[in-house]
């Protein structure tokens, strides 16, 4: 879904005052009704979608229905994604305020089970049939460093380059198109600001205001088709810094921004930019190139916020490449979210007994489909009526093969912000890419106490 993905909050001294306010409206735990499973959520800040309200809306029904006397109240937090997680961690502090079930984003819920946030599940996964159909890198990602699973995904997601097929043609470029190397994309963006004026040739979210979308859609994609060990090494199991990939990065960054290849560095950094992208620019034809993920056709869809039936007749979809075109020759990025349960959650008993029926085969291929994501349910992905559901699902089904999953341990969050923070200062023009680099380092050795390896960058 498009809030893939942010990271730990924006301004989060000034957030938590608001934060605080908001829980009270919100209505968290009370304590006081064993009968209730109060669930919390990310509402879209776009009135016009709700793909997840619609869905959960059903789930309540059937469940109530199949569990008389029990009842289901929705919890949601409408926010864009920083804040939500911002509001979302103010709740699971207090027994007063925390639901019974949360949505948590999988770069998060390391951090949330070390803050002792979360209730670990292993109990009720042990009981669970279910369990057995979900693949073994999505149970992966819900588990601990204390060996435990604290949730249940619902899907994952990969990511690509969309592509506007009339401004292609307008610009000479190819229907077919799929660049072997970064210079393939950017002298693809090139050609259509000279040839196409009045649409943005290239998308690549940035800077903190846009968050983990920035991290991950943005940065992520970038470093990890470096092959230089851009965020940590596994075998020292230390952060890195000094990478000539993450200099790299920036400079592919720099260049989008420096060449006016992307959107206005202003609109680039409006936090609500992703819900443009999808509502307006990708739809009206005003977006040539977006580096962006698999989950966007759940606005268009029929009874979605912006029907756009004919989308898959009107944009292209090209892996991302790795830098030069070494192998494997393209890069994705895969996420995901997950269903958990608070450590002070009053109902947790019934919060796991929605989480089945939730996730029943036919539950969840439902919100697959409408949610664009990619089943994590062995039973669900052999399903030829998923397979065929929607146009680009075989494509983005098939980057899981080439995809790289974000290190996320407990300092991932810090480190995502200190991420977004360099790509800011490359975007503004504040920073040059080395300044900006040796910025990120300091960062990052602060925010893990030290536990980095230096690779020496390349001048």
């Amino acid at each position: 879904m498009p809030v893939r993905p942010t990271t730990t909050p924006l301004l989060l001294a000034a957030s938590t005052l608001l934060a605080a306010g908001t829980l009270t409206a919100c209505g968290g735990g009370s304590g006081d009704d064993p009968d209730t499973v109060k669930i919390s959520f990310k509402q879209s800040t776009d009135n016009k979608i709700r793909v997840m309200d619609t869905y959960l809306e059903d789930i309540k029904k059937q469940f109530e229905k199949e569990n008389p006397g029990k009842k289901v109240k929705l919890v949601p937090i409408k926010a864009p994604d920083s804040e939500y997680y911002t509001k979302l961690q103010q709740m699971l502090r207090s027994p007063k305020t925390a639901p019974d079930l949360v949505y948590e984003d999988t770069f998060l819920i390391n951090s949330d089970i070390t803050s002792g946030y979360l209730k670990p599940l292993d109990p009720y996964l042990a009981k669970w049939k279910d369990w057995d159909q979900f693949i073994g890198t999505a149970k992966t990602a819900a588990k601990a460093a204390d060996g435990k699973t604290y949730g249940v995904p619902d899907g994952t997601d990969t990511r690509g380059l969309w592509f506007s097929k009339a401004i292609f043609k307008k610009a000479g470029l190819p229907a077919d198109w799929q660049p072997k190397t970064w210079d393939d994309v950017l002298e693809a963006a090139r050609t259509v600001k000279k040839k196409v004026p009045g649409v943005t040739p290239l998308n690549v979210y940035t800077g903190k205001p846009a968050g983990e979308a920035a991290t991950m859609q943005g940065f992520q994609m970038l470093a990890y088709g470096t092959g230089k060990d851009p965020l940590y090494d596994p075998a020292a199991k230390k952060w890195v810094t000094g990478s000539q990939g993450f200099k790299d990065s920036l400079e592919f960054v720099e260049t989008v921004y420096k060449e006016k290849l992307g959107p206005d560095v202003s609109d680039a950094l409006d936090p609500n930019f992703a819900t443009r992208v999808r509502g307006e620019l990708l739809p009206e034809g005003k977006l040539a190139i977006n580096l962006d993920g698999s989950w966007l056709p759940q606005d268009w869809g029929k009874g979605a916020g912006h029907e756009w039936p004919e989308w898959s007749q009107k944009l292209g979809l090209a892996a991302m490449p790795t830098q030069n075109g070494q192998a494997p020759g393209k890069v994705s990025m895969s996420g995901g979210w997950t269903w958990a349960i608070p450590a002070k959650a009053d109902n947790p008993d019934l919060a796991f007994k929605f989480v089945e029926t939730m996730q029943t085969k036919a539950n969840a291929k439902k919100w697959y489909v409408a949610n664009s994501g990619i089943a994590v349910r062995k039973d669900v992905a052999a399903d030829p009526a998923y397979v065929k559901a929607q146009p680009g699902i075989k494509f983005f089904t098939d980057l899981v093969a080439s995809t790289y999953y974000r290190p996320a341990y407990p300092e991932y969050p810090k480190v995502s912000t200190a991420i977004q923070e360099a790509m800011e200062s490359v975007t503004t023009g504040d920073s040059s890419v080395e300044e900006a680099a040796s910025a990120y380092d300091e960062e990052v050795d602060s925010a893990t106490d030290g536990q980095v390896i230096e690779k020496q960058r390349q001048q």
